[in-house]
């Protein structure tokens, strides 16, 4: 968690490192995506070639009416865990204010949520109550002579080979986003994404709905890769792959070569695209963990970090709430349009084109998720049903 990128990959990573060293990290993190990787390729393309499709376009919509509700349960989920103290509500209100209202760079708004809450960690600690990280001290217990205990050193040799790893890692990744700058220049499409998911890589806390804000912003407003519509379908094609869910930054890849092709055939561009926003988010991953596994077990005792990222996780919840409020927006509203007041830009909805069926079919998965309980992928199921139902009939 005190780590930017999918903290579930990362997990993976350590794991595989501590039983069986760099190697054993190596294939634990690739395994762990790869599947998904090559689901989610085949979507985005079935996406790009049919989703023109009458019925397959009914089916979108269901699925990006359901997402509005699944972020929502995202915000209350997380919320319930960060939010535990009157401070760290206002952080999570001025982080949704800095970026629905004022339109603040994700970045900059988690950097000074961090720091406020290092600074507020170290005036007054009581203000800023962690949640949901377990104790710092506590001990994992048996480790069967395969992983490395809370309170044991890491091997100087093993440490040595994983700092090497990590500077292998670090060549990966930087030395083809490089080529591509050279190579292409840096208005060239794969150029800013590469440049682009390697910020995200480093600033990207707060996982894949935090993330996604971001990427929404540049991607859509900035570059204009692809629509708000988009974006939320891609949200929904990820909920249904094996994961992790960050995945949907590939799709988000895939959709800006497709779109921007050039030269090359427009699958071509998009399979490209999407290759890149994966190696660019999952190599850093490696790097990360392989530079700070030798010494994570002394920063589960770093009370300053834990406090620093009860600040971003306060924050999170705003950066997400903003994420659920711009889905709704573009998704049950066919127009929308951008209001000033001054230092204030609003993404404003226009109300007599409120989509009905969206917001029948969100409320249905409200209703799903928060009452009957149901998994993520039985309510896409339905809703998917229930988007192709209205396309047959005519009613989308």
């Amino acid at each position: 968690m005190l780590l930017p990128g999918p903290e579930a990959m990362q997990l993976a990573t350590y794991i595989g490192w501590l039983m069986h060293g760099v190697r054993g990290g190596a294939i634990a993190g690739t395994l762990f995506v790869l599947p998904g990787f090559i689901v989610m390729m085949v979507l985005s393309a079935a996406y790009a070639v049919f989703g023109d499709i009458g019925w397959v376009s009914g089916l979108l919509f269901g699925l990006q009416s359901a997402v509005v509700a699944i972020v929502v349960q995202a915000v209350t989920r997380i919320g319930s865990r960060m939010l535990r103290s009157p401070l760290a509500v206002a952080i999570a209100v001025a982080a949704f204010l800095a970026l629905f209202v004022f339109a603040v760079p994700f970045p900059l708004v988690v950097i000074a949520a961090g720091v406020l809450g290092w600074v507020v960690g170290r005036a007054r600690p009581g203000w800023l109550a962690a949640g949901g990280h377990g104790t710092a001290g506590s001990s994992g217990g048996d480790t069967g002579g395969h992983v490395i205990g809370d309170d044991e050193t890491v091997p100087r040799q093993s440490a040595r080979r994983a700092l090497r790893a990590a500077a292998v890692c670090a060549a990966l990744w930087l030395i083809p986003v490089a080529v591509l700058v050279v190579a292409l220049g840096g208005d060239h499409v794969f150029a800013q994404e590469a440049i682009l998911f390697s910020k995200t890589a480093v600033l990207g806390f707060g996982g894949a709905y935090a993330i996604l804000t971001w990427v929404a912003q540049d991607a859509v407003g900035t570059y204009g890769w692809l629509s708000g519509k988009d974006m939320t379908t891609g949200l929904a094609l990820a909920e249904t792959t094996p994961g992790p869910l960050v995945l949907v930054l590939q799709f988000v890849g895939f959709m800006a070569g497709y779109n921007h092709p050039g030269s090359l055939p427009p699958l071509i561009a998009g399979m490209i695209g999407g290759a890149i926003a994966a190696w660019t988010i999952f190599v850093p991953c490696f790097m990360f963990i392989f530079a700070g596994a030798p010494f994570a077990e002394r920063l589960r005792h770093n009370t300053a970090l834990h406090h620093a990222l009860s600040g971003i996780g306060a924050a999170v919840v705003g950066v997400i709430a903003n994420l659920a409020l711009w889905f709704a927006f573009t998704t049950f509203f066919r127009q929308t349009e951008t209001v000033r007041w001054g230092p204030a830009t609003v993404l404003w909805p226009t109300p007599d084109s409120l989509n009905v069926w969206a917001v029948l079919i969100a409320l249905v998965a409200a209703l799903l998720i928060f009452w009957r309980r149901w998994s993520t992928l039985r309510v896409l199921a339905v809703c998917a049903a229930m988007g192709v139902g209205l396309a047959v009939t005519g009613a989308v």
